[in-house]
């Protein structure tokens, strides 16, 4: 039988060094937000959504040339998909197994987006899928009841105001598995860095292209804040809007459900419904005229033997997972 250990003196400086220096975890910080944190969350959430709104009467004011639109798409598509590809369906659902250099630029591009580094991401995404809808779920909309009232106050917490807790999931316990790979934990440490980089290389490129000072500041604008608050929001928007309302064509044990409107800008992830209902799956637009561009360039990977195993959608699963008319009839008659 193995003796029991005995704390010793030591013991609890290195526990508490440890998390002082985040030694055994992916990214800055502890498990709770500290001010600072929420000061830079704020800054990061507000600025670029005031640009958002902006950004209608400065295009109207000729402030918008089609060098910012191209550079702004190009951020977009490469953080979006470094969120969806990466982030989401590789790290946190391993759909797919990358070659070492497609994992690095993946965990990259999604950091680009700037929400959060890879690691904290994926932690607070399992836990998501773990207790979806309900109690335990980082941002669930009907946290607080299906009233009126309660889904309005849900929604935003759903969609920005969970951001915001002091207390965060704990990367030891939701992603040890990228705890203990190098490349990751190394890009997830590079996080500020890569912050900087996705708000100020748009500017740079934009001022080196029209050489010109106000080539620069209309890149940055366009590229950097109304480009970021605009990824910011559609994600956010697979929590709150694709968790209220959309069709629920399979069975899932919560309320995702499919918002066409927002394949395209959210790079296929608004088909919410299937990827609950069969996590792992690849392809989330499943059915016939549901565009998912994640899944075509998993496909296109897969085809230049960048990717392996991945797990597209097998048809007797889909099936066995379809909604049938007695459930329809069964769920009526339970409500």
């Amino acid at each position: 039988m193995t003796p029991p250990a005995v704390a010793t003196p030591e013991a609890p400086d290195r526990a508490q060094q440890a998390d002082e220096l985040d030694v055994d975890t992916g990214t800055l910080g502890g498990e709770q937000k500290q001010a600072w944190e929420q000061v830079a969350l704020a800054l990061f959430v507000g600025i670029p959504f005031l640009a958002l709104v902006a950004a209608v009467p400065i295009a109207w004011g000729g402030w918008l040339g089609w060098r910012d639109i191209v550079i702004a798409v190009v951020f977009y598509t490469i953080a979006g998909h470094g969120i969806s590809i990466g982030f989401h369906r590789l790290f946190t659902h391993k759909s797919f197994k990358p070659n070492r250099a497609l994992k690095i630029a993946l965990a990259v591009a999604g950091s680009l987006a700037i929400e959060g580094p890879v690691i904290r991401w994926v932690a607070d995404h399992r836990k998501h899928h773990k207790f979806s809808d309900r109690d335990g779920d980082p941002h669930s909309p009907w946290k607080y009841g299906n009233t009126v009232g309660a889904l309005t106050k849900g929604f935003v917490h759903a969609h920005v105001g969970w951001l915001f807790d002091s207390e965060q999931t704990p990367q030891r316990q939701y992603a040890p598995d990228l705890l203990r790979d190098k490349d990751i934990v190394k890009v997830s440490r590079m996080f500020p860095l890569l912050v900087t980089i996705s708000v100020l290389l748009p500017a740079v490129i934009g001022g080196l292209w029209s050489w010109s000072i106000e080539g620069a500041l209309t890149a940055f604008f366009w590229a950097s804040l109304v480009r970021i608050a605009l990824l910011h929001h559609v994600t956010w928007s697979i929590n709150s809007i694709c968790h209220t309302i959309g069709a629920r064509p399979f069975k899932s044990r919560d309320k995702s459900g499919n918002v066409w409107w927002l394949a395209i800008l959210s790079q296929g992830e608004s088909w919410h419904n299937l990827h609950h209902s069969d996590p792992t799956c690849a392809r989330h637009g499943v059915l016939r005229g549901q565009l998912d561009t994640s899944a075509r360039c998993i496909w296109f990977f897969e085809k230049m033997g960048w990717v392996s195993d991945v797990r597209w959608p097998v048809q007797e699963r889909l099936e066995a997972r379809r909604v049938t008319a007695a459930d329809r009839a069964a769920e009526k008659a339970a409500a």
